[in-house]
């Protein structure tokens, strides 16, 4: 069963996997760099508890804000004073997870067009053959 596969934190990852290694054992080398941006998004302790800089480079990340999101939609307002700046900050919040989504959306269609370019037909219904006898 490849529940990992399903449940990956990253699916940017993937698509930089795509183009820096071709080779399956390559490609997770990519998640390295995104277990890192996990590791210091605040996901698993406060962000005010890093340094500044690394506090910056937190905020340049999409998980960053998501947690931020879902903290404040879930958490008391009490709990706003381990964060930057003692505020949810909602508008920043969602004016960066607008920037992101943007970025992906312009950036897919790139990314997919050289995907498509890289595979056959055949390799594709091989693949596809090949994933439903795993299934069935």
């Amino acid at each position: 069963m490849r529940s990992s596969a399903r449940c990956s934190p990253a699916p940017a990852a993937r698509v930089w996997s795509s183009w820096l290694f071709p080779s399956a054992r390559g490609q997770g080398l990519v998640q390295l760099p995104v277990l890192a941006m996990i590791g210091v998004s605040g996901i698993f302790y406060p962000v005010t508890a890093l340094p500044g800089w690394l506090q910056a480079v937190a905020q340049a990340t999409p998980i960053y804000w998501l947690g931020l999101g879902m903290r404040s939609a879930l958490l008391p307002d009490t709990a706003a004073a381990v964060e930057i700046a003692d505020s949810w900050r909602p508008l920043e919040t969602a004016a960066a997870l607008g920037v992101w989504a943007a970025l992906g959306l312009a950036l897919a269609p790139v990314v997919l067009r050289r995907m498509a370019r890289r595979e056959s037909g055949s390799r594709v219904a091989a693949r596809r053959e090949k994933a439903l006898q795993r299934v069935g």
